[in-house]
């Protein structure tokens, strides 16, 4: 029997109501699934609607943001329906959340362990010497040499990639079912990004929890993840395995993403490109919106928008070369 999805979003739609009576539909009808243990990615440029599908997920749109449709239900329970107070108790416990900038998550004017002590002091009800003492053991966990040093020290006293090793101890101090990784490991140096990056599938194995990885890397995406969403638009356009995603690519756009990476197995004079750029949320084209900007462009693109359908078991596209 097939494992029943941790997090499923139904027909999600988040717009952002701008002046001049704009509206920027930047998620716009999403559906996917994640199950337990399970890592799946979003891939896409910037301005796809990556980082607004997670926010949506954590409930944290700010105005003039608004998830206006759509069901986001974590092991069967409506988030949406869910109150303010509510939504606190489930965020750090039930769903943690990794931002690109741990800079700007940390908060300047506290150390580094009273942040994490101050999470276990309200999701899991410890005293203030056992959160210290589990502090220093989630930093050793993520890699800390000294951890009862680093303890009291504050945000910029540590490196990129020391800040990052802390937000991921904060984030996984409640084992949460869910962590959203928003480009994790983007602000950081290579090698630095690829500990951080085994660090979290570390993680994900001993604590038994599900990934989103919010990413724009496809490399990332094939050394780390097991199922993946590209999304162009604010709509899904390709679902689908790891390795059907580089096997047998149908999406013009993921085909784009992927000529546009160098491979070393080929002679290459020049790397590929997708012409134009994203369009705005607030003036997507009439019919596909990718048609701008696709190769195998064709009239009836122009006129409506293809539909997400399943083509072969598991891999669903947005295209219609495949009808």
């Amino acid at each position: 029997m097939a494992q029943k999805p941790l997090l499923e979003v139904e027909g999600l739609k988040t717009y952002f109501y701008l002046d001049d009576n704009m509206i920027a539909k930047a998620v716009d009808g999403v559906d996917f699934g994640i199950s337990p243990g399970e890592t799946v990615a979003i891939v896409g440029e910037s301005g796809s609607g990556k980082s607004i599908t997670s926010l949506s997920i954590m409930q944290l749109i700010q105005k003039p943001g608004k998830i206006i449709e759509g069901t986001i239900s974590l092991e069967n329970n409506n988030l949406l329906q869910k109150s303010g107070k509510q939504m606190t108790q489930i965020r750090g416990n039930d769903i943690s959340m990794i931002f690109q900038e741990p800079m700007t998550a940390l908060n300047p004017v506290y150390t580094i362990g009273n942040q994490i002590i101050e999470t276990l002091k309200k999701h899991k009800k410890l005293s203030k010497k056992e959160a210290r003492q589990r502090t220093i053991e989630l930093l050793e966990v993520v890699g800390f040499p000294r951890a009862e040093k680093i303890i009291d020290e504050y945000p910029h006293q540590l490196s990129g990639g020391m800040r990052q090793r802390a937000m991921i101890a904060m984030a996984i101090s409640c084992d949460p079912k869910l962590l959203i990784a928003d480009e994790p490991s983007t602000a950081l140096d290579v090698t630095i990004q690829a500990q951080i990056l085994d660090l979290l599938a570390e993680m994900k194995e001993r604590l038994g929890m599900a990934i989103l990885l919010i990413t724009h890397d496809l490399g990332v995406v094939a050394e780390y993840a097991d199922r993946v969403l590209v999304m162009y638009g604010g709509q899904i356009v390709e679902e689908t395995s790891v390795e059907q995603l580089f096997e047998n690519t149908k999406h013009p756009y993921t085909t784009g993403l992927l000529e546009s990476l160098p491979n070393i197995d080929k002679e290459m004079d020049r790397l590929g490109a997708i012409k134009g750029t994203v369009p705005p949320a607030h003036n997507f084209p009439r019919g596909c919106r990718f048609s701008t900007r696709c190769p195998h462009v064709m009239d009836r693109c122009y006129e409506s928008d293809p539909v997400l359908h399943e083509i072969e078991p598991n891999h669903k596209v947005r295209c219609f070369l495949y009808e």
